[in-house]
């Protein structure tokens, strides 16, 4: 079942950006330094729930522009679940799982079109 997770679509992807391989590799590049996912897991330990509800909106905006697919999916059940008052560690905990196989994956695909 694991098997069909898909972390990165790199081919849609590819496509937002008007097919420029390139371009992709530096906003995965970009993706990979932006403070979003660490200003989450902050404020979730924290316990603030407005700060939370936009760090999560944010990387679920982020992973679904560069077609982080996962990402993106955990992101929107987690901002969800803020959304409905539930600051939902587990959640978190799967976020940051997916998160970091991301990464993964990213490496993989800007290796490959590097």
């Amino acid at each position: 079942m694991a098997d069909d997770i898909i972390y990165v679509n790199a081919e849609e992807g590819i496509k937002r950006v008007m097919n420029n391989a390139k371009i992709y590799v530096k906003l995965l590049n970009k993706f990979k330094d932006d403070p979003t996912f660490n200003s989450l897991c902050e404020v979730m330990t924290e316990g603030d729930a407005e700060k939370a509800k936009v760090m999560t909106h944010t990387l679920k905006g982020l992973a679904a522009n560069l077609s982080l697919i996962e990402l993106a999916k955990q992101s929107l059940e987690l901002e969800s679940r803020i959304k409905s008052g539930n600051l939902d560690m587990e959640q978190l905990t799967l976020v940051k799982n997916v998160y970091h196989q991301t990464i993964v994956e990213l490496d993989k695909v800007i290796t490959l079109y590097a």
